[in-house]
């Protein structure tokens, strides 16, 4: 399909093509990556040097304690990786009775980690390079410093507020009680400690060792019932994808406990809707996908678990027959402005990684609410997740807390395929940014025709949780007004996080790359 590599939009980055590819939301890490595929590593290998590298570079959207999911295009076929964690075996919902909402910081929001047991299963399976030699960039910048960039240190001053009672969070991120500035070297020697223990173990430590008793310790030194047997029984699974088409082109997603079934809803409807009879950026345009997403985001709030509590399957709400009945729901003229009870939060960091062989990889990996939950463990660097805030307290909800149960989580990498041949790797990290991004990503490159970096720096509208939409800058006046006379409650001039952050590598026919990393983060899209 040819791309349009037209730059309309203010942001005018330039399109990046090349044989190899990294594209990260933070320059450092892109670099690691490119270093691993130039020291004869393959795309797997960028990403787990990339991925290595952005715990460090980035802890204030993930860490050592992260998730990850993960999609992986090996030459021949598409595989899904999910490296989601699983709640504590005590947590029913007896432990959380006291609780009106599940809590969203200290230890009663951390599930098992599962981000380093990713790297470990990626290396094994698809690396070249050895799996110690994939760290050495992350340890380098943890033992050796590295420079804070600037919108990092914003989320940096928001941290020390949140996490003020949390004094090894103080003790690891705030040097001498002090928010690190742009541009200010921030050392992580625990971090480096801790990087070369699971480099060396190829992961073990972490869920068998040393680690993984730091982390169990540090639970019952605070009266919560995280274990080392809840650590040692994590496994990461292996999926097939989900999918729907647009066009020619079939997006994949990994399936439930992730919100790309939303995606994939929204997408099915906005096929059957013909969009391309209005321009780009018209209100016609908008309001459909807005729509088509209102309809997505309450199937998920309502079904959407760890897919073996589901009680519907992914497969009914992607069928046909549904899909058809939906779009021909939504009216041209009135929006059903419904708000949904789900929250989220837009601090995670995407991935993607492509090489001259063609293999390609979509990854992501989150902390979920900045840097989790606040929870560091002492002297390993170790930031714990607070994906047990995905979960409900809603009794007999599917996704209600329970134990050994993962919980209803937000990030998602993409990916699609022409013809069963790989086309795109492509993340949009933010919450539920996420799925709306994705969404938009599509229908601006396979509908519309727009290159990777065009697309990425058009401007985005955001379905929030109460139901009102935001809209970017870039948006035309008359746009806001027509969206707000059809119904919608439409609001301008949020900040930009709010619009996350698109990463993505679009194969070319010749086996070229064209990459765009957004302008929204501090990311970098780089090959050779």
């Amino acid at each position: 399909m040819p791309l349009d590599f037209a730059t309309p939009y203010s942001s005018n980055r330039s399109p990046v093509l090349a044989k190899n590819m990294v594209a990260t939301s933070q320059p450092l890490a892109t670099w690691a990556g490119l270093k691993a595929l130039a020291d004869g590593g393959n795309a797997v290998d960028a990403a787990i040097a990339a991925a290595t590298t952005l715990t460090v570079v980035e802890p204030c959207s993930n860490g050592i304690g992260s998730d990850a999911f993960a999609l992986v295009w090996n030459g021949e076929q598409l595989t899904g990786l999910n490296a989601s964690g699983r709640s504590p075996a005590g947590w029913n919902p007896a432990y959380f009775e006291h609780h009106q909402t599940m809590p969203t910081e200290g230890w009663d929001s951390v599930t098992v980690p599962g981000a380093v047991s990713a790297w470990t299963v990626l290396s094994d399976r698809f690396g070249k390079l050895p799996f110690e030699r994939l760290f050495d960039t992350a340890i380098d910048y943890a033992d050796q410093g590295f420079p804070v960039g600037p919108k990092s240190a914003h989320f940096f001053a928001g941290a020390k507020r949140s996490f003020a009672r949390y004094p090894e969070f103080g003790k690891t991120f705030l040097p001498g009680g002090q928010v690190p500035a742009p541009g200010d070297r921030l050392q992580l020697p625990d971090h480096a400690r801790t990087l070369q223990q699971i480099a060396a173990s190829n992961g073990k430590d972490f869920y068998r060792g040393a680690l993984a008793e730091s982390m169990a310790a540090d639970a019952e030194r605070h009266g919560a019932i995280l274990s080392t047997e809840d650590l040692a029984s994590h496994e990461p699974e292996w999926v097939d994808t989900l999918s729907t088409t647009l066009g020619n082109a079939r997006l994949h997603e990994i399936p439930p406990n992730g919100q790309g079934l939303m995606a994939l809803i929204a997408l099915g409807i906005a096929e059957r809707l013909e969009l391309d009879r209005f321009a780009v950026d018209s209100a016609d345009s908008v309001h459909y996908q807005i729509e088509a997403t209102r309809i997505a985001w309450a199937e998920v709030e309502r079904h959407l678990a760890d897919l073996t509590h589901m009680r519907i399957s992914p497969g009914a709400l992607l069928a046909n027959d549904y899909l058809m009945r939906r779009a021909g729901e939504i009216e041209r003229t009135r929006a059903n402005p419904a708000p949904t009870a789900l929250g989220a939060s837009p601090d995670t960091v995407y991935l993607t990684t492509a090489d001259a062989s063609g293999q390609m990889v979509s990854m992501i990996q989150s902390n979920y609410m900045g840097f989790g939950s606040g929870i560091v463990v002492p002297g390993t660097g170790i930031s714990l997740q607070n994906r047990g805030a995905g979960f409900t307290l809603e009794p007999g909800h599917p996704n209600q807390v329970g134990p050994g149960k993962r919980p209803f989580h937000t990030i998602i990498p993409g990916f699609t395929t022409v013809n069963d041949r790989p086309s795109m790797s492509f993340g949009v990290m933010g919450g539920h940014m996420q799925a709306q991004g994705h969404l938009q990503m599509m229908i601006r490159i396979y509908l519309y025709h727009q290159n990777p970096q065009t697309a990425s720096d058009a401007p985005r509208w955001h379905l929030t949780e109460t139901g009102t939409i935001s809209l970017e800058a870039g948006f035309s006046d008359d746009v806001a007004t027509e969206l707000a006379r059809r119904g919608h409650r439409v609001r301008r001039n949020d900040p930009e996080h709010l619009y996350g952050g698109a990463q993505l590598i679009y194969r070319l026919d010749d086996g070229i790359y064209c990459a765009g990393s957004d302008h929204r983060k501090e990311g970098l899209a780089l090959g050779f």
